[in-house]
């Protein structure tokens, strides 16, 4: 029987005759009491859910385990949220007796972000409704997976501007670190196409903010890695989505070509999305390749014009759009039946400037090997800085900037993933002396002198949302951002 089948008065009667029910935090002991318990330091004013605050080992060790495993922090307890009011019950609750908090979605964070240790995780896959869909915009749960949102949007001819290319990642998620896509150098990044958002602040206040209403909570809930407040829901921009589009596939050996043809794909405006991949070379070493979406009817002559004479290793195929945001799942599907998906993924993410993208990746190229990554993409190609707007998406100056993933996966017979970690902060230290930023949803220990400089002249800001909107400092502890 569900929560809802019942009222809350039941399921008190039926919890407390269990002895099951959690009744109040038993101070002292940093501990929840239960009704069986008989704890004598209980905090006053213990909030009653509509929803369900599990403290069992099970619900407690899922939460401890995100897709990176590699970072295992055990919360005291999970909250199922049955509203939003819940979490506004929790945060407030928490904020009184300094109990961490930590909002998780669908679990993606490589390093432990949505962890805490000895505090609360919200599961908010329990909030993940799509609301409405009115023609340009969306209106859905924080919960709900941009693969929830394509089920409605689709029908109606309509997508997101920008998509991730694993589409069950949660909607909070992506908008609290950025959300970046094939699409961005049109579109900007996920966090550019939100009209509203619907928070919980680190105090306990449920509010809506936008760019007009309340805008400082507003800039700093987007891209600001869960430090100010609980996202629950969005208003999320929608245009029109084609119904077929044709794939190019451009392969090459040689690193300059391929970035001067990136370069040119990417200013020409003839293609809806661009994306470019470190592959392995037949030959060993890495060849390239060039991966763009076209809508238009324009001919391949007229799409390929201006690029280097590599036609005969075009490939283009026609599929539709549909086919195309999907076309992930056979491979997450046969990771997931190989074990793949439950292996450490020590992933490193970052912006590189367009002056130094070259020279950059050549060499971190050149000493990498086939183990060093573990059978996971090398993702390289460029964007236009221009369409990012959001302050706290920090990303190199100039016209175009390069996004470089090297997505890890430590395989049992390979290189440990403490090494792949150590190297992963080696490249995090050249990156940033070259004038880049991380993209921080990878494995990369940052200390908060390294978000300091991160966020650069967004700190201070950041700084005063954090004292206004979490005044106890309780929200996304993993992130490392606040001592």
């Amino acid at each position: 029987m569900t929560m809802n089948a019942v009222s809350r008065r039941e399921v008190l009667r039926r919890s407390a005759a269990a002895g099951a029910l959690v009744i109040g935090f038993d101070v002292p002991a940093r501990g929840w009491a239960t009704a069986a318990d008989r704890a004598g330091h209980l905090a006053r004013g213990f909030p009653l859910f509509d929803g369900v605050l599990h403290t069992d080992t099970a619900a407690t060790a899922a939460a401890a385990e995100d897709f990176g495993h590699i970072v295992h922090r055990r919360a005291l307890a999970v909250l199922e949220p049955g509203s939003v009011e819940d979490i506004v019950r929790l945060i407030g609750f928490a904020r009184r007796l300094r109990i961490s908090v930590a909002a998780r979605g669908q679990g993606h964070s490589a390093y432990g972000q949505a962890q805490v240790d000895a505090g609360v995780v919200i599961d908010m896959r329990a909030l993940a409704r799509v609301h409405d869909v009115d023609g340009s915009v969306a209106d859905v749960d924080a919960g709900a997976t941009w693969r929830g949102v394509l089920g409605s949007t689709l029908p109606r001819g309509l997508t997101p501007p920008t998509l991730t290319d694993y589409q069950d990642l949660s909607v909070g998620g992506t908008l609290s670190v950025g959300g970046i896509g094939g699409a961005m150098f049109r579109y900007g990044a996920q966090v550019d196409n939100v009209v509203a958002l619907e928070v919980v602040t680190g105090a306990g206040r449920r509010a809506w903010c936008s760019s007009t209403r309340r805008p400082q909570l507003f800039e700093a809930v987007l891209a600001g890695l869960g430090q100010c407040a609980v996202i629950t829901r969005a208003i999320v921009r929608l245009r029109s989505a084609p119904a077929r589009v044709r794939l190019l596939h451009l392969s090459y050996e040689n690193l300059g070509t391929f970035a001067a043809d990136a370069r040119a794909v990417v200013r020409n405006g003839r293609f809806d999305t661009v994306q470019g991949f470190a592959v392995p070379g037949a030959a060993g070493g890495w060849a390239y390749l060039l991966e763009a979406t076209a809508s238009s009817d324009a001919g391949e002559e007229t799409l390929l014009a201006g690029l280097h004479d590599i036609r005969d290793l075009a490939a283009f195929s026609e599929m539709t759009y549909e086919a195309f945001v999907k076309r992930l799942d056979p491979i997450v599907d046969q990771q997931r039946q190989a074990g793949v998906w439950e292996l450490p993924h020590p992933w490193f993410d970052a912006w590189l400037p367009d002056d130094q993208a070259e020279a950059f990746a050549g060499r971190v190229l050149s000493q990498l090997t086939l183990e060093d990554v573990g059978g996971g993409p090398i993702i390289l190609y460029p964007t236009r800085s221009a369409s990012f707007g959001r302050p706290l998406l920090r990303h190199p100056a100039g016209e175009l900037i390069w996004q470089f993933d090297i997505l890890r996966t430590a395989l049992p017979a390979g290189t440990p993933a403490q090494t792949l970690i150590d190297a992963n902060r080696r490249l995090y230290e050249h990156v940033r002396q070259i004038g880049g930023y991380l993209y921080p949803v990878g494995a990369v220990p940052l200390s908060p002198d390294d978000w300091t400089q991160h966020f650069g002249d967004s700190w201070p800001a950041l700084v005063r949302a954090k004292r206004r909107h979490d005044p106890a400092r309780i929200l996304t502890p993993g992130q490392h951002v606040f001592r």
